[in-house]
């Protein structure tokens, strides 16, 4: 093998890839990537058997075709810290040299044939979406799983692919975020009765591999795992195992919950002050809402006290209910600053359902009152 890359391209593909591999593991070739290299395109290729990543490697000039296995941490460093355009490797089937205008770098080489095979998109039915959506989804969803829980399903997020959409689900059992949004059914493909837990992990490589991508993706859920596709990469996941839970039994339909309009920005800003006093025993921040205005109050033992008052249009009887402010700054930094929500509150015991208007739910449960 022997070709000319542009370092930044394949600098900025080898990082994306790299975040697949094992810090630790019995087979040490997973500490390595391997590039394919044919007169037509070049793949880089990473797995930890459990997640597995393709991705086109634009900007190469090709001279012999060939396979290599390049070792994370030595040719990463190598693409990191050499400041050249463009560097030049060679591969002899015993040794990688890798050289810059200034510099010359040779590595032991493995087999290629002894790395993993990641698996490829072959699939004639999926569900094609936008990748700009499905960042959102992955944005507005991944941060609610849990990945300490001895609940395995929690640790990812379910997908429920219909012929209309999808609705991606994420929870800990304390909070509970869910996206909906238009997806096209291709081949009649559906989720069905199969429980597609994709692992939170996979969610956050997906979201980062696709990057500015402005096209469509297509995704297909199989029975123990999941491929998505855009143009420059592929991705494989194994699916988490395990029973979700009935997520639409926790998200309340309450025709008596009063309903209250916010603005996310400044109603971030008051979370984030009320904040400042909580500490790990005393998460608790008290809302209460009424008289044209919403006051929010910190009480930490340790840190002292917070009281925050913001002017909003809601006139009615008060309101109270006692949230853990994290949860709730979690919601609001994924959305826009400009933006408007409504919260649903009922009681102090219930829980507060907070909706936006593109197809965004939360729902946290209350704490027990400071």
């Amino acid at each position: 093998m022997k070709l000319t890359c542009e370092r930044e391209k394949l600098l900025h593909a080898f990082q994306t890839a790299a975040s697949v591999a094992p810090v630790r593991s019995p087979k040490p070739i997973l500490q390595n990537l391997k590039l394919e290299v044919t007169a037509e395109c070049a793949m880089l290729t990473g797995t930890d058997l459990e997640v597995g990543i393709r991705i086109e490697v634009p900007g190469l000039e090709v001279e012999v075709p060939g396979n290599v296995v390049l070792p994370i941490s030595r040719f990463g460093s190598i693409l990191r810290e050499s400041s050249d355009e463009k560097l030049d490797l060679q591969n002899d089937g015993q040794k990688t040299i890798v050289r810059g205008q200034q510099s010359e770098f040779q590595l032991p080489s493995e087999n290629p044939d002894e790395f993993p095979t990641v698996t490829t998109f072959e699939e004639d039915k999926y569900h094609e979406l936008s990748a700009r959506f499905f960042r959102e989804i992955v944005r507005r969803t991944v941060f609610a799983t849990d990945n300490e829980s001895s609940r395995y399903a929690l640790g990812g997020v379910l997908l429920e692919l219909t012929a209309e959409g999808i609705i991606a689900v994420a929870t800990d059992g304390r909070r509970l975020a869910r996206q909906e949004g238009p997806a096209k059914s291709v081949g009649g493909h559906l989720s069905g009765d199969t429980m597609t837990i994709v692992p939170s992990r996979a969610m956050q490589l997906l979201e980062r591999a696709l990057g500015d991508s402005e096209g469509n993706i297509q995704l297909a859920a199989r029975e123990n795992d999941v491929l998505v596709k855009s143009d420059q990469v592929t991705i494989y996941s194994r699916l988490v195992e395990g029973r979700y839970p009935k997520w639409r039994d926790v998200f309340p339909r309450r025709e008596d919950a009063v309903k209250i309009e916010l603005s996310v920005g400044p109603f971030h800003a008051a979370v984030r002050q009320a904040a400042i006093v909580t500490s790990d025993q005393r998460r608790g921040v008290d809302f209460t809402f009424g008289g044209g205005k919403v006051v929010l109050a910190g009480h930490g033992a340790e840190y002292g006290e917070s009281h925050v008052e913001l002017p909003i249009a809601y006139d009615g009887a008060d309101l109270e209910v006692t949230l853990d402010p994290h949860y709730v700054s979690d919601f609001l930094k994924v959305l826009d600053p400009e933006q408007t929500f409504v919260m649903e509150l009922r009681d102090p015991k219930s829980a507060a359902v907070c909706l936006t208007d593109d197809g965004y739910g939360y729902v946290i449960m209350p704490l027990a009152s400071n």
